[in-house]
């Protein structure tokens, strides 16, 4: 079974911005806005334990970790750059009353 959470108000996200939410578990993801679409990954590079809210930068469709330069496409979680080469993990976004929310699977 799948839950539909509640992160934050779309407007809260900016294009060329990154976003961090919290999920309930204490899990951390990374918000991005291009164009009009809103798209979620988890907030931790695969190559080392950077925040990419924190400490990433958006460039078009990909975040670049600052730690070592590895790159992500923020719509697939494909790893774009050296020396990333896991994928992020991805989350489906649904826009529902302004509300930017992610689908979750329940335990």
């Amino acid at each position: 079974m799948t839950a539909l959470l509640r992160l934050c108000p779309a407007d809260d996200v900016w294009a060329g911005a990154i976003l961090q939410a919290t999920l309930p578990d204490g899990r951390k993801l990374a918000l991005y806005r291009l164009d009009d679409a809103i798209y979620a990954t988890d907030d931790t590079c695969t190559h080392g334990a950077a925040s990419l809210s924190e400490d990433g930068t958006l460039d078009g469709c990909q975040v670049e970790c600052a730690w070592h330069n590895g790159r992500f496409d923020v719509r697939t979680g494909q790893a774009c750059a050296m020396p990333c080469e896991a994928p992020l993990k991805t989350w489906p976004v649904q826009i529902v009353d302004g509300q930017v929310c992610v689908v979750v699977p329940e335990d």
